[in-house]
């Protein structure tokens, strides 16, 4: 095998992604205060392209105001349980059934709708992106993901890769890695759907908190064979 570098599978993983209509960044080009910043915090603890967020808040739901806009965008910011896992269930309820949001109607009441987060009836209808290194603070933590893809401006998938070259990297060393992650910067997998290791050759699919033996391999879009 011709040596080359984890950059080289993470360009090719971005080539692929894009192909596939995906629009692609580099994250520290969307750090605030960039020419291209889809982030407002400095610090880089946000997790959310709110921009992206908000455009598809609007888009998917019409009949809501604006007040149930930014509540929706209000609860997606601060969604609190007492662990990880609970966090990421309540996010995946919303993200099936749509997020409850309140607003004020003309006549003074206040009403209850749900917002949708995701076209499921359309994919091709979501906003798609994929950004490699997007640094993410978290308490004294700052973590550095080689891709997150970003569904209506959500983090839904989070791919770590490796080195093929390099005999100590394997894809269960990207698998430890992500779980160093979920410990360290957990916001980031509040909405997560999915998790990928790849090493280029070699790729696994799981969720947050599966262990190693349910981490299954990649299958091809016909469903037919494996990928390796």
């Amino acid at each position: 095998m011709t040596p080359f570098a984890e950059s080289v599978v993470e360009e090719a993983a971005l080539g692929w992604l894009a192909e596939l209509g995906y629009a692609t960044g580099h994250g520290p080009d969307l750090a605030a205060g960039q020419t291209g910043a889809e982030r407002s915090d400095p610090q880089a603890r946000d997790v959310l392209l709110q921009g992206r967020l908000r455009a598809a808040l609007v888009r998917l739901n019409p009949a809501l105001p604006a007040e149930a806009i930014d509540d929706a965008l209000r609860r997606l910011a601060r969604l609190d349980a007492p662990s990880l896992i609970e966090r990421n269930r309540a996010a995946h309820r919303w993200l099936v059934d749509g997020i409850p949001v309140e607003f004020r109607r003309p006549d003074g009441a206040i009403a209850g709708a749900q917002a949708r987060l995701i076209d499921f009836h359309d994919p091709a209808a979501n906003d798609w992106m994929a950004v490699n290194q997007f640094t993410v603070v978290e308490g004294q933590h700052q973590r550095r993901p080689d891709l997150v893809v970003f569904v209506n401006g959500l983090p839904l998938a989070v791919i770590e890769l490796k080195n093929p070259a390099d005999e100590n990297a394997t894809i269960w060393s990207a698998f430890h890695q992500l779980g160093t992650y979920q410990a360290q910067i957990p916001a980031l997998f509040a909405t997560n759907a999915l998790l990928i290791v790849s090493n280029g050759v070699q790729a696994r699919i799981g969720a947050i908190g599966a262990g190693q033996e349910w981490f299954k391999p990649w299958r091809t879009v016909a469903g037919e064979a494996t990928a390796a």
